[in-house]
């Protein structure tokens, strides 16, 4: 089983040389932290900044500089600092190679619910509408269940949506599974997991081959 760090690191590996990438909020901003060697990528967040770098080490924080979930981050050499609407204009243009999304719910047929929660408080959706609208590439770093243990990879989303259809492939402190016409294909199980548990934490229909391998995430 995974931690956030090793979603955050399995993918990483689904990274691409020259790749511009949209971190959101949560555990896709530790991706930076993984960047496989031989490769170069132009992470963006939605607030503003190119070039973002892995987490700044404790003591060396700039407090501003940051991403949009109000964290201290590092930049790369090259780096630059725009306004929202520019920024947006980036992703809205489709100049984003993938964006890597946290989630409450994932449906089996790629919906999305990542900004709400009925009865609790929110300012609003935030960027994520327009992320999962314009990008050809999703990827969802979520853990498999809730904190009561309920699935959150479901036959239909319950929480109201954030997007349509659009989610790619997901990563989970489980598994990797890919969205395809019969629902959540298992890929990969993470180190120590077994298929027959994966299959018990997912509500949703899924299906896989003969054999499914484990991550390697060295």
């Amino acid at each position: 089983m995974l931690d956030k760090n090793g979603i955050a690191k399995r993918i990483a590996q689904e990274l691409q040389d020259g790749y511009f990438v949209n971190l959101g909020i949560g555990i896709p901003t530790l991706v930076a932290n993984y960047i496989p060697e031989g490769i170069a990528v132009e992470f963006q967040s939605e607030n503003g900044v190119l070039g973002m770098g892995p987490f700044p080490i404790d003591g060396e924080e700039d407090a501003d500089i940051i991403n949009a979930g109000k964290q201290t981050i590092t930049t790369l050499p090259g780096a630059s600092f725009f306004d929202s609407a520019t920024s947006f204009a980036m992703i809205r243009g489709k100049h984003v190679d993938l964006t890597i999304l946290g989630a409450m719910e994932v449906a089996e047929n790629g919906d999305i619910a990542n900004w709400k929660i009925p009865g609790k408080m929110v300012k609003g959706m935030g960027g994520a509408m327009d992320l999962v609208a314009s990008a050809d590439q999703i990827i969802v770093a979520m853990m498999h269940t809730n904190r009561a243990g309920a699935s959150k990879l479901l036959k239909e989303c319950t929480l109201p949506l954030t997007g349509v259809s659009c989610v790619k492939k997901i990563v989970t402190n489980l598994a990797v599974l890919e969205i395809t016409p019969k629902g959540f294909l298992l890929l990969e199980r993470a180190p120590g997991v077994s298929v027959e548990e994966i299959k018990n934490a997912t509500e949703g229909n899924i299906y896989y081959d003969k054999e499914v391998p484990e991550m390697d995430l060295l």
